[in-house]
Formats: structure tokens, C-alpha cells, sequence
């Protein structure tokens, strides 16, 4: 038997190729996510090794859990781990904002640039690329990227605002690389002497003290002096602890990418486990007298069984190693795209672990051979007598009270589920109880799949019928006399068109809902607002914006936490200065009952401290004590853009002092165009360079971009299971023409062409395409929908109709394509020869 199996693998060396592929496309890319994050895990260690190589010993400070403000290391305690016995050199690193003026005199980017100290001597742990190190006060360096972006280079002058916004000059005398620091990769920043960044940044402490042992003294020995010198509140490492927890702590950040990544390919490995699974079901089928014919010579059904077992071990081993060098070529090519986009990664060489390699061949193996047992199950069933037939007998399928059970208990499940996390309100527990509801569907779906096919083949085929007269009427028939086989031929398709499908929904869904709420709570045409966040803007802005002609409505927030309640929790008290014309949309009384010792308040406020319109709010003040204020009125902040608790001008005034701007909102008079106004709201804020200009055009855009670049991002993951599933058609369509040799050869003798055969395999796959996207797209929609409901509140449903119909298209076009081969092959075979074979 063992002779046989292998001389049969011999002889249909192509039978298996599609199959094979499948399986390696799965394997390749579960080893190419490994290979990938791997890649850049190595490397991060590597290059965190090499860093911290200059340094024994590093001083952190340990965060406050009851405070928001980041720890820092002071002065003093510099000074005393200066003095530690066995220090050679100790210094700070000072870390804040310092924000770097653009050559339009505003400042560069959406973030205001980090300060940092570059440290000197052997201590220096920033990588200079170009020039050299600022050695005095009025010298800075500059990360490539902003210099890139800005149009810096070495030698040039330099704008930089302090703390408190005041300009400042450097010569930029060097330029260096962020290396993995994510921080300050996504906002940049600007590099100074110790000094000088602690007057620019206006921080008093460090965020890090690096130490330099002295000769002879190991890198414990002076961590242990060290914390033993300063006590608890600081946590103090060796120069290979700090490195390795470093590189552990961007490896959390790889973990999120792997998991990502390796649900695409479990979808992927478990499309390509149903292609094998139809595949030697039909192999089986198709060898029908070949089995029986052994059995009749002696063969056992255990070595039947076996023999089927065998070819899936190979195919399954071969599959693997083709998918592991796929899967490198995948991962390397990867990191040659992010590298190419300029991402934050370090240089590593990409390489296939040991783990990788086991994992890869493991996976792929279990999967072959998990889906090839069912159909060797099947051939061990073939009676000696089958030997005897001229032609392999077709089974007609009936739905069996088994699967009837199964298929309800597997639809009322997912149902219910479904019903249940709809009424649970949004939240990530609500979304996982629909993604387990659907996935019960599905598999309700997939166990009925035999008996829907047939019902959809006809719905599906009914116009290719009529447009391709007795050719479509043949595809037809064959689409629906084996629906066990098409069942499982188009469902392969049917979980990519269902996911992508999903997405689609959901991202036209989230899209529309929040383009709502951004127009609910951004009903004005521009804001202005300080480039960091907490800081403000000058109230001379806002009363130069009301000058203007152009503009109708201009509104000023200011705001300032406070401790409010019983419970002296912590809530942000503000005001807004406006015309009579400023009409905030509140969900109890009007903004006119807002006089003196009232105060508007959030829903959430009111909720959480138990009160309602009507009663006293306490709250501490800054200027003013504690301060008892009347609720006359409440806010969604989901509709309304105030502060959670909103007191008049004057009162704010005089509970809080002077306070800048935190915001400013403006509106264009009716007729003005759009370049006109913004041209008008740009100059008042030009001479102020924190001050930046957004309009809602440029909010949804930004929010747009960033659904477009996911949605193409995940619909082209999931197209390698389609890809896979496109393979599975052309598998199933390959092996039924052979099956179905003497057939073709029959009706070619009744007078059906070539190009009428052609034709009739094109359109029978066409119907299977189709068929695999009609169910995709009704599981899609509807769990895309059910999915969305539970993300957010007052969900505004957006059905993608031209993409769902392009999904559809492409599929029943893939369907096609993947038949071309096949069909050349069946209209090729001789008449004559085809019936003497069958």
C-alpha cells in the first residue's frame, strides 16, 4: 500500500498542486507575521543592548498613583547619586515641550516638539548623525525627520518657544536620530544642553538619571549602592536590566501586531482547510473503483484509511515548506515596505526562528491531515463490489435529522447572542457577544450550506440560463446535482466576502455616524486652538476676530479643573464668551436661566453626584473658596461643546483670575467663501505661532483618511482568503471535469462545441461564485450592522452599496477566471478517447 500511495502521488503530480498552494499560502503567512515581528523584536533588543551598553546603572522615578503629574528625578537626588561611592559620572536627561517654529512662523506640526538634553561624554546615548553635539547654550540639534519635513539643515538659524511661549534662537549644529523612542518619533523634537533644556522645557527635574560606574566596579555593585543611597520611590536598574526591560516593553507593542496579524491567518488556514477538505473528498469520490479494486486484491480497510492519511502527510509537509519560504519572502518583503514609509523600526536581518519553523510545519501538517480524515473515513466505506461499476456512482444528497438539529441549535445560539448584545448598550463586551453571535451563525450557515445551495443555484443561475441557453442550463444543473461539494466549494469564498463585507458596513457606518456627531458637536466653520493642548490662547485673538467683517459668530472658551460635589472629585469648570446669538443646545432649560451662582452641567456630572435641576453644586474654587452653585440646566456632551461644569464670565472670573483661551470657535458670514474667511481667521492668528487654524472639512478628513487607510489595510489581508477560496473553485472545477470525463465526451458527442463546453464550465463557476457572495453579503450586512450598534450610541446605518456590489462582481469574475484552465482542458480532451476511458 505503501508502494501504491507513493506511485499514485508520482503519477497525478498536478492533481494536488492547487491544494498544496492553499495550504502554503495559509503557512506563509502565519510564518511571515512571525518572521516580521520576530524581525523587529531582535532588533529592538539589539539595538536597546547596544544603547544601554553605555550606561551601568539607570534611575527612574516611580510614578504617583495619585497624581497625573509625570514623575521626575530632582536635582538634589542628582547630586547625591553623584557622591555614591563607585560613581564615576552621573547624568540627567530632561524631557518636556519646546516647540520649534516652521520657517511660516508657525509652529511645525499638530504637536508642539519635545525638548530634550543631549548628555555629554562617554554618557551620550543619542545617535548623531550629521554635524556634532550642542556643547553651549545657543547651539541645538534636530531629529532627521522634522529637519526633513521643515526644510532644516546644519548651520541654519532656528526658532524654538519656551514655557512660556517666548522665542529663542539656536544654531542647529547637528542632526540626530529619535531611534525608538515612539514619543518622540511621532512629535520630534529638539535637542539642547542639559541647561538649556531645563529653561526651555521649564522642567525642574530629569525623567532619567544615567550612571557611569568607575573602573573595576560592576554594574551590581553600584546598582546596589545606588538604590541602597536613595531609598524607595525610585527604581534602579542595571544598564542590561534596563535594556532588556525596554526591549520587553515594545515587545507589548509587537504583541498587538502578531495577534492582529494572526487572526487573518487562522481565517486564512481555516479557508484553506475546507479547499482540502473538498479536495480529497472528491479525490476519494473520483477513486472510487481504484479503492474497491484494492480491496478486492486483499487490501484492509485500516490501509486504505492509511494510504489516504499518507497523501495528506505529504502534501501537508511539502505545503509547509513552500509556505515557510513563502512566508520569509513575505516577512523580509514586509520590512522592506516599512522601512520604504519611513516607520520607526531598527535594522535587522530577517530570519525564520526555530519556533517559527516548527510552528509553520506543525500547523500546516495538522491542518492537512485534520481535514483529510473525514474523506479517508469515507473511502475505508467502499464495498470490493464498487469495482465492478463503469462509472463512479453520484450520491444524492438528503438532509439528515443530525444536521437539521445542529444547524437550529447552532442558528438559535448565534441569534440570541446577537439579540442579547444588541440590548446590552455599546461597549467591547457587547461587540465580542455579536462577533461570538455571528460566528454561530456562520456555522449554522456552513451545516445547512448543502440544502440552500440548491435553491440559491437556481435564484443565482436563472439569468445566465436565459443568456446562455442550453450551455447556462448545463452549468445550472451541474452547480446544483452535488450540493454537499458546491456547499463546501463556495463557503470557502464565503467567509472572505463575509468579513470584508462587515468591514465595508461598518467602516460606511462608523463613517456616517461620526460625521453626524462631528457636525453635531463642530457646527461652526473653523476653531482655533493652542498646538498643545494644555495651554491657551491669548484673549487678544478671539477680541481681534470679532472685528472682522467676514466672520458672524466668534465664541471664546476658557476653563480650568476644579474639585466639585461631595465627593470632591475632580471636573473641568469653564465659560465662553459669545454673542446673543450663541444658542447651545441643552437637554433641560435654556442658556438665559445662566446668571450669577448658576451653572449649566453635563448629564454625566449630574448623574454620577445624584443630583438634578434645581439643587446646589458645590465647588472649590481657586480664588474664591468653595462656592455653592444652582443647576439650571444640563448638556449631552455629545451635542453640546462645554465645559462639564459651565458658570457665567464674570463669575469664572472671579472663581478663577485671568485665564487664556482654551479654544475659539468662528462662523463665516453668509456669502463670504470659504477661502475668503479662512484667509481672515489665518492672519489674526499668524502672529500668535501656537495658534492653529481647523475647519471641519479638515477634522473629517483627517478622520476619513484614517478609515480609508484601515479599510484598505484589512481588505487586503482578507483578500488572501478570498485568493485561497478563488483556488479551492479552481480545484473542485479541475477535478469534477475529470471526473466528469465521459460525460463532457458524451454531450460533445451530441453535438455541444468546444466553445459551448467552455462556456458551460465558465458559467457553472460563475453560479458558485456568486453563490459564496450572496450568503457573504447577507452575513456581512447584517453583522456589520449589529456590529456598529454595539461600537456606539445612535448608530446612523450606512449600507456601501457600490462596494458590496463590487464585491459580488469580483467575485462571480474570480469565479470565472479560475475556470479558465479547467474548461481549456475539458474542451482539448478527444471524443473518442474520453469515452473509452470513462
Amino acid at each position: 500500500m505503501l508502494k501504491t500511495t507513493l506511485a499514485g502521488l508520482r503519477a497525478h503530480k498536478l492533481r494536488l498542486l492547487l491544494t498544496s498552494l492553499a495550504i502554503a499560502l495559509g503557512v506563509g503567512f502565519i510564518a511571515g507575521t512571525f518572521v516580521l515581528t520576530d524581525t523587529i523584536e531582535a532588533g529592538f533588543t539589539q539595538k536597546f543592548s547596544a544603547a544601554a551598553d553605555k550606561i551601568d546603572v539607570a534611575v527612574l522615578p516611580v510614578p504617583d498613583e495619585k497624581s497625573d503629574a509625570v514623575p521626575s528625578v530632582s536635582a538634589a537626588t542628582l547630586e547625591k547619586i553623584r557622591a555614591v561611592g563607585g560613581v564615576a559620572d552621573a547624568q540627567g536627561l530632561v524631557q518636556g515641550t519646546a516647540a520649534l517654529i516652521g520657517k511660516d512662523g508657525k509652529a511645525a506640526g499638530d504637536y508642539p516638539t519635545a525638548g530634550i538634553s543631549i548628555a555629554e561624554g562617554s554618557l551620550n546615548r543619542t545617535a548623531i548623525t550629521s554635524g556634532s553635539a550642542p556643547k553651549t547654550p545657543t547651539e541645538a540639534v534636530l531629529d532627521e525627520n522634522t529637519a526633513e519635513t521643515r526644510g532644516f539643515k546644519v548651520g541654519d538659524t532656528v526658532t524654538v518657544l519656551d514655557s512660556g511661549n517666548a522665542k529663542h534662537r539656536f544654531t542647529l549644529v547637528g542632526l540626530f536620530d529619535v531611534g525608538l523612542n515612539q514619543e518622540l518619533g511621532y512629535t520630534g523634537a529638539v535637542g539642547f544642553t542639559t541647561g538649556a533644556a531645563q529653561t526651555m522645557t521649564g522642567e525642574k527635574g530629569f525623567r532619567e538619571v544615567d550612571v557611569a560606574a568607575a573602573e573595576g566596579v560592576s554594574q551590581e555593585t553600584v546598582r546596589d549602592s545606588v538604590a541602597a543611597a536613595l531609598g524607595s520611590g525610585y527604581e534602579v536598574k542595571t544598564g542590561k536590566q534596563y535594556a532588556d526591560a525596554m526591549a520587553r516593553q515594545n515587545g507589548a507593542d509587537t504583541e498587538f501586531l502578531k495577534l492582529g496579524l494572526l487572526l487573518f491567518g487562522l481565517v486564512a488556514m481555516f479557508v484553506a482547510a475546507l479547499v482540502i477538505y473538498n479536495t480529497f473528498n472528491i479525490l476519494v469520490a473520483q477513486r472510487t473503483r481504484e479503492m474497491a479494486l484494492l480491496r478486492c486484491i486483499g487490501a484492509t480497510r485500516g490501509q486504505v484509511f492509511g494510504s489516504i492519511v499518507l497523501e495528506s502527510v505529504v502534501v501537508g509537509v511539502l505545503s509547509s515548506v513552500l509556505g515557510l519560504l513563502l512566508g520569509y519572502g513575505l516577512g523580509a518583503g514586509a520590512l522592506a515596505v516599512l522601512s520604504s514609509v519611513g516607520a520607526p523600526l531598527p535594522e535587522a536581518t530577517a530570519a525564520l526562528t526555530p519556533r517559527t519553523i516548527a510552528l509553520g510545519l506543525l500547523i500546516g501538517l495538522v491542518v492537512t491531515v485534520g481535514a483529510a480524515l473525514l474523506p479517508a473515513r469515507s473511502a475505508t466505506k467502499v464495498a470490493p463490489i464498487a469495482a465492478l461499476r463503469t462509472q463512479v456512482e453520484e450520491h444524492t444528497f438528503r438532509a439528515g435529522l443530525t444536521r437539521v438539529i445542529f444547524a437550529s441549535l447552532f442558528l438559535v445560539a448565534g441569534v440570541g447572542a446577537t439579540v442579547a448584545a444588541l440590548n446590552m448598550g455599546a461597549g467591547q463586551t457587547a461587540l465580542v457577544v455579536v462577533m461570538a453571535g455571528g460566528s454561530l451563525v456562520f456555522l449554522g450557515v456552513l451545516t445547512l450550506g448543502p440544502v440552500i445551495v440548491k435553491p440559491l443555484g437556481a435564484f443565482v443561475g436563472w439569468l445566465p440560463a436565459k443568456l446562455f441557453r442550453v450551455p447556462g442550463k448545463l452549468a445550472v444543473d451541474n452547480s446544483r446535482r452535488n450540493p454537499k461539494r458546491s456547499a463546501t466549494t463556495t463557503v470557502a469564498l464565503t467567509v472572505g466576502v463575509t468579513l470584508m463585507t462587515l468591514i465595508a458596513v461598518l467602516t460606511g457606518t462608523i463613517r456616517m455616524t461620526y460625521t453626524q456627531k462631528l457636525d453635531d458637536q463642530f457646527p461652526v466653520d473653523y476653531m482655533v486652538q493652542a498646538q498643545a493642548r494644555d495651554s491657551g490662547l491669548p484673549r487678544a485673538l478671539a477680541e481681534d476676530l470679532r472685528t472682522k467683517p467676514e466672520l458672524t459668530s466668534v465664541v471664546a472658551f476658557r476653563a480650568s479643573a476644579a474639585r466639585a460635589g461631595d465627593r470632591s472629585e475632580k471636573y473641568e469648570v469653564g465659560t465662553f464668551t459669545a454673542g446673543s446669538d450663541f444658542r447651545p443646545e441643552l437637554a433641560t432649560g435654556s442658556i438665559d436661566l445662566l446668571r450669577p451662582g448658576t451653572a449649566v452641567v453635563a448629564d454625566h456630572v449630574v448623574k454620577r453626584l445624584k443630583l438634578k435641576v434645581g439643587d446646589r453644586l458645590p465647588v472649590r474654587t481657586a480664588r474664591a473658596g468653595t462656592v455653592d452653585l444652582t443647576i439650571v440646566s444640563t448638556f449631552d456632551p455629545q451635542n453640546t461643546d462645554l465645559a462639564e461644569v459651565t458658570v457665567p464670565d464674570k463669575d469664572f472670573e472671579r472663581y478663577f483670575g485671568t485665564v487664556d483661551d482654551s479654544r475659539v470657535m468662528i462662523n463665516a458670514k453668509d456669502g463670504v467663501s470659504p477661502e475668503r474667511s479662512r484667509k481672515v481667521v489665518e492672519a489674526a492668528a499668524q502672529p500668535y505661532p501656537t495658534a492653529k487654524v481647523a475647519s471641519s472639512t479638515d477634522v473629517r478628513g483627517e478622520f476619513d483618511e484614517a478609515l480609508d487607510m484601515m479599510l484598505m489595510i484589512i481588505t487586503g489581508l482578507l483578500g488572501l482568503a478570498v485568493l485561497i477560496s478563488l483556488l479551492g473553485i479552481a480545484n473542485t472545477l479541475s477535478l469534477s471535469v475529470h471526473e466528469r470525463t465521459r460525460e463532457s465526451a458524451l454531450l460533445r458527442a451530441l453535438g455541444l462545441t468546444r466553445p459551448q463546453l467552455r462556456r458551460m464550465l465558465s458559467v457553472e463557476a460563475l453560479i458558485l461564485g456568486l453563490i459564496g457572495a450572496l450568503v457573504g453579503v447577507v452575513l456581512g450586512v447584517t453583522f456589520g450592522w449589529a456590529a456598529a450598534r454595539t461600537m456606539t450610541e445612535d448608530v446612523v446605518f450606512q449600507l456601501p452599496v457600490l462596494q458590496i456590489l463590487a464585491f459580488v462582481a469580483l467575485s462571480g469574475l474570480a469565479g470565472v477566471v479560475a475556470a479558465v484552465l479547467p474548461a481549456r482542458r475539458a474542451a482539448r480532451a478527444s471524443i473518442v478517447g474520453s469515452l473509452a476511458a470513462g
